[in-house]
């Protein structure tokens, strides 16, 4: 914790870096209470600056994070009246394990004024301000103001609700009838898909490396179900890794060639793996750049340069995924919005030219925010994408939803006039 305050390391980085002789239990606290500070850290930055006129090291100040996170949990489920004070005596402890006397005696002082002002504080009313939104949902003010523009208050608010609510884990059953699913995994309104309960991490691994599950969140078939795979064909998913997608394109078509581009590097190792148990479906997975003449690349290496369907699920700003990705809105910056509006535009209109007279081209990204989504298409229909048209379009608001958010568009490139 301390060294993401210092350094605002990633957090897929810092789990990853977890001691390998810790018990999946364990993993799963540490992974709460990290995720927790990180989705209320903004909450407990200005609780904590009104406590305290300079902050301490970081390694004092990470102790009081954790305390200020389980303070929040127990105000959210009031009925043991000890337990703020434990979570005070608990932190104080670890300070005097971690840092000097001094530091462990300042921690008592404002860990039992943190207890006071988590009891106290409630939800903003209507009408509050934004800077009170951003702080008690622990948002940056300037997106919360982007998103009351578009969305307006009563859809921001269930927006920031949902965002500070801890993630559930969902899995999709590959191949099995959804009334052979194991009684661990919990069914969902989307068929295929089930939240896992908690306390089952070694069955789920044994059905990971068997491959008849996949973690994976419901949204995640929105693309696929607008690009509609059919048996029997030959489909370009060309921002594959790390493979969801690719896989459940794989998995709806049962027969068919499926070929799977993404930049060189780590992630193509993991798209390998993660289409390892792939059946039925012929599968090439190609390291390479959409947008650097893809089509002449895959040609030599006797892959098919054009496509009946194309996936481009683009790299976005996450603005739809912020429940599971916790430190985005942290490292989120307001011209994020125009880069990867750029960028997306690039690889829309590179992967458009894979695509075959009359086939299929599905765009996506996990954003709830139209300037990457619709603006983008509309950019590309008025640009160098005449001869295409938008067929349809879904889109994922995840307080509505009851998933992640997505954007996803099918446009269909027109044939040739005949003669």
């Amino acid at each position: 914790m301390a060294r993401w305050l210092d350094r605002r390391e990633r957090v897929d980085g810092l789990m990853d870096g977890l001691p390998v002789s810790l018990s999946g239990t364990e993993r799963s606290r540490c992974q709460n209470l990290v995720f927790g500070v990180m989705r209320h850290a903004g909450r407990l930055e200005a609780a904590l600056g009104r406590i305290v006129a300079h902050p301490p090291r970081f390694a004092t100040r990470a102790v009081l994070y954790l305390a200020g996170f389980e303070l929040i949990e127990a105000s959210a489920a009031p009925g043991d009246p000890g337990r703020a004070a434990r979570i005070v005596h608990h932190a104080v402890e670890q300070a005097k394990a971690r840092t000097s006397p001094a530091e462990a005696r300042l921690v008592n002082a404002v860990a039992r004024k943190l207890a006071a002002s988590m009891a106290a504080s409630a939800p903003p009313p209507a009408g509050a301000t934004v800077e009170a939104l951003a702080e008690f949902y622990s948002h940056p003010a300037w997106l919360v103001r982007r998103w009351l523009a578009r969305f307006g208050p009563e859809q921001v608010r269930a927006l920031l609700e949902w965002n500070q609510q801890p993630a559930p884990v969902y899995a999709r059953l590959r191949g099995r009838v959804p009334d052979e699913a194991p009684t661990f995994l919990k069914s969902t309104p989307w068929p295929y898909f089930y939240e896992i309960a908690s306390g089952h991490w070694p069955e789920v691994e044994a059905l990971l490396r068997a491959g008849r599950i996949y973690i994976q969140d419901p949204a995640t078939r929105l693309p696929v179900e607008l690009l509609g795979p059919k048996p029997g064909e030959t489909i370009l998913d060309a921002c594959a890794a790390p493979g969801g997608k690719s896989l459940l394109i794989a998995d709806t078509m049962a027969e068919g060639r499926l070929v799977a581009l993404d930049l060189p590097g780590d992630r193509i190792e993991r798209l390998t793996e993660n289409l390892a148990h792939v059946a039925g479906v012929t599968v090439a997975v190609a390291p390479g750049d959409v947008r650097r003449g893809a089509g002449r690349w895959l040609d030599r290496r006797g892959l098919p340069s054009s496509f009946p369907g194309v996936l481009i699920d683009v790299p976005c700003t996450n603005t739809g995924v912020m429940r599971h990705r916790v430190d985005v809105k942290w490292r989120l910056q307001e011209g994020d919005f125009r880069q990867h509006a750029r960028q997306q535009l690039a690889l829309l209109g590179a992967a458009a030219r894979l695509v075959a007279p009359g086939g299929r081209l599905v765009y996506s990204t996990c954003s709830i925010d139209r300037e990457e989504n619709r603006d983008v298409v509309d950019a590309f229909l008025g640009g160098e994408g005449p001869g295409f048209r938008l067929e349809a379009q879904l889109t994922s608001l995840p307080w509505e939803s009851g998933h992640d958010g997505v954007g996803a568009y099918l446009l269909r490139r027109q044939r040739p006039a005949a003669g």
